[in-house]
């Protein structure tokens, strides 16, 4: 029952859009999601992020919010995996079926998708990407500059500020762009932060716009 409602969507948005007009950019949202289960059935699981007994299912929707359709839809996968566990067999089915339709693909996906061997496949088929990196200290020092609280009376509004630099961790095989973010909110003590590696050319700010569209998509 879990996995015809996991696998039951038609999968057929491409075909009437390309009966209209040509596609030329694809945007992929990759993550995962949450399907509770009841009893004993095979491959389930306890996760302790979603605080349930489930199976840990792997998706990839478009910009349009529609789940894309690959050999088998979606990944069926074990309560207690990774988020990321067997993100290649799901996505390179959907890479190539693109492949000669459109001009550009793109991808987005957040922190737990932050693996160099992620970026490199995406790098070798020449698709942009942002995906959001873990807030960890050594990046934090990076823009030690924008994390000291502003002298004077706070305003009421948010202050927003973005920079740039190049990082390379250490089981990185070359350096690449990191993008963060940081806003001061008002009655806030401390600076909520946000960090993405990316491999597109545009301002900050529009690197962190494109990837805050997942959500809504992903929604």
């Amino acid at each position: 029952a879990n996995l015809a409602a996991l696998t039951g969507f038609s999968g057929q948005w491409i075909d009437c859009v390309h009966g209209r007009r040509s596609l030329r950019s694809i945007v992929l949202d990759m993550d995962s999601s949450v399907s509770p289960t009841h009893g004993e059935q095979e491959g389930t699981a306890y996760n302790g992020h979603f605080a349930c007994t489930c199976y840990h299912p792997l998706f990839v929707f478009n910009q349009f919010g529609d789940l894309e359709r690959c050999a088998q839809r979606c990944a069926l996968r074990p309560g207690n995996v990774h988020s990321a566990d067997g993100w290649k067999d799901v996505l390179e089915p959907v890479v190539e079926r693109y492949r000669g339709k459109v001009s550009y693909l793109r991808f987005r996906a957040d922190a737990a998708f932050a693996n160099p061997d992620v970026y490199e496949y995406l790098e070798a088929q020449g698709i942009k990407y942002a995906i959001r990196l873990p807030a960890i200290r050594i990046l934090q020092d990076r823009i030690g500059y924008l994390l000291k609280r502003p002298v004077g009376r706070p305003p009421h509004h948010v202050r927003r500020h973005y920079a740039n630099f190049r990082y390379r961790a250490a089981s990185w095989g070359t350096s690449r762009r990191v993008v963060a973010k940081v806003e001061w909110h008002p009655g806030e003590l401390y600076p909520r932060v946000g960090f993405i590696v990316t491999n597109m050319s545009r301002p900050a700010e529009r690197v962190v716009a494109f990837h805050n569209k997942r959500g809504p998509c992903d929604q």
